[in-house]
């Protein structure tokens, strides 16, 4: 009805309430940020080359909420090739499994454990989630794709442990992405910065802060895909993305 203002009153009053009941900290999430930009060097992963298990199987999309990663997969699963899941949990649920492993309690990230993480057992994470994810692959397709968007945060762990794998950022414009975000109500433990302008622009600023430091670090390694791109030219987008999957348009 273009009544703005009171739109705009009745997401900020339902915001406020739902973020009552969340302790999200911008700044613990950009500290995090800071240690992993510290630790995963470019000669960290020089000096890890080889490591993990070759599996080619997954395609991680990623990236924001609501930037258009289920439009990707959509596009990509009808593929022949390529079967599309979920946002599967199994990478984070690896990281939260380095963390209870800390013997360092005041380490506040699963990320020093990385730093002492050998070839035997990089490899066996790598086997743990490709194991993990079989019960949601039906088809028999050779690839499979995981669009959990926050997995983001988590490419240094991705890198090390399936080295193999694509990885594609799809980017959305910063106001249609963080109004989006603004205006759904997740689940109760699904993105907690999505209550408020402010966490909510934090984040972005914070997520394009990372995916720099991946592009600095692991030159090419992720393919970034706009989606307004894609809208504009879907051909051109769909033969882009398959040239990096290393497959047939």
């Amino acid at each position: 009805r273009k009544d703005y203002r009171e739109a705009f009153q009745s997401y900020e009053k339902g915001n406020t309430l739902r973020r009552k009941l969340i302790d999200y900290s911008p700044e613990r999430n950009a500290g995090k940020v800071a240690v992993s930009k510290k630790l995963f060097s470019a000669d960290f992963f020089r000096e890890r080359v080889g490591y993990g298990n070759e599996s080619a199987d997954p395609i991680f999309i990623l990236g924001m909420p609501r930037a258009g990663s289920t439009l990707l997969e959509q596009i990509l699963s009808s593929h022949s090739q390529v079967e599309g899941t979920m946002e599967l949990p199994d990478v984070i649920a690896i990281t939260k499994d380095l963390y209870r492993r800390q013997t360092d309690r005041q380490a506040k990230t699963y990320y020093p454990m990385l730093a002492g993480m050998g070839r035997e057992q990089a490899e066996t994470y790598g086997l743990r989630y490709l194991d993990n994810t079989r019960v949601h692959r039906k088809t028999g397709a050779p690839f499979f794709i995981d669009k959990m968007p926050n997995n983001f945060a988590h490419i240094g762990l991705i890198q090390l442990i399936l080295p193999r794998s694509i990885i594609i950022d799809v980017r959305r414009a910063p106001m249609a992405c963080c109004f989006s975000n603004l205006k759904q109500l997740f689940g109760t433990t699904n993105q907690e910065f999505t209550y408020g302008v402010e966490d909510i622009a934090c984040h972005y600023r914070t997520y394009l802060k990372l995916m720099r430091h991946w592009d600095d670090v692991l030159p090419g390694r992720v393919l970034r895909v706009r989606y307004e791109d894609v809208v504009e030219d879907l051909e051109g987008g769909v033969r882009r993305m398959l040239e990096h999957c290393e497959l047939p348009f």
